[in-house]
């Protein structure tokens, strides 16, 4: 098509251009008065125990105890761990970040340290969920201990280094209207030309003159009983 076609498409699809307009109108109108949202973090470490040559347990954090912990969200990343963690009382969006000190290519480990994140519209429940993780996540680190029978003297610990605390999300507005324009503008465009096409196909397929539908010869209106 030439650019006058295209042109001559758009303007007999005004109709479509309107209705895309209006639509991006709205997408606007909702990236400008967005929804608050809140994002909430927290950072919990897995200790080793007390030892008399190593009394201070965040200088023992060894690639075992990181392992232990990355077993631990494997279990709560599962479709059985994800199933208690909403009957615990968890919803919404969150996140299980471990400290990868590896490569994309091969993932290693090394810091027993993870970052739990859950984005609410509420600040207070976006902080109960992380509280709610943290716990799940303590209670399966102490049970994979009991099962396998370490004394309470030599057993590892859930440390919180960084309490959870909410920030409300605020994203970038230029860039969020401009992507609602751009595609506004290519939606309303595409959606013009091919509802020109689509009809202008329709049109040509209809036999050239035929006028409205008419009823058969042989089906002929019954006469009107005489009176």
């Amino acid at each position: 098509m030439s650019p006058g076609e295209v042109l001559l498409a758009l303007l007999r699809r005004w109709y479509v251009l309107l209705l895309a307009a209006a639509l991006t109108a709205v997408g606007a109108h909702h990236v400008l008065r967005p929804a608050p949202r809140f994002l909430s973090s927290a950072v919990v470490v897995l200790k080793p125990p007390v030892t008399g040559n190593q009394p201070n347990q965040l200088a023992n954090l060894q690639p075992p105890l990181a392992a232990v912990s990355y077993a631990v969200v494997q279990q709560l990343r599962s479709p059985a761990g994800e199933a208690e963690l909403r009957a615990a009382g968890v919803h919404g969006t969150y996140r299980l970040a471990p400290r990868n000190s590896g490569t994309s290519v091969t993932p290693a480990y090394l810091i027993p340290s993870l970052q739990v994140q859950a984005r609410l519209a509420d600040p207070a429940g976006a902080d109960r969920v992380v509280r709610e993780i943290i716990d799940v996540y303590t209670r399966h680190v102490d049970s994979l201990q009991s099962a396998q029978d370490v004394p309470p003297a030599a057993r590892m610990s859930v440390d919180l280094l960084v309490p959870p605390n909410a920030a409300r999300v605020v994203g970038s507005r230029s860039r969020a209207l401009a992507g609602v324009a751009v595609a506004g503008v290519t939606g309303g465009l595409l959606a013009a030309l091919w509802t020109d096409r689509l009809l202008t196909r329709r049109r040509a397929g209809r036999p050239r003159g035929a006028g409205p539908w008419r009823r058969p010869a042989g089906r002929a209106r019954p006469a009107a009983a005489p009176r």
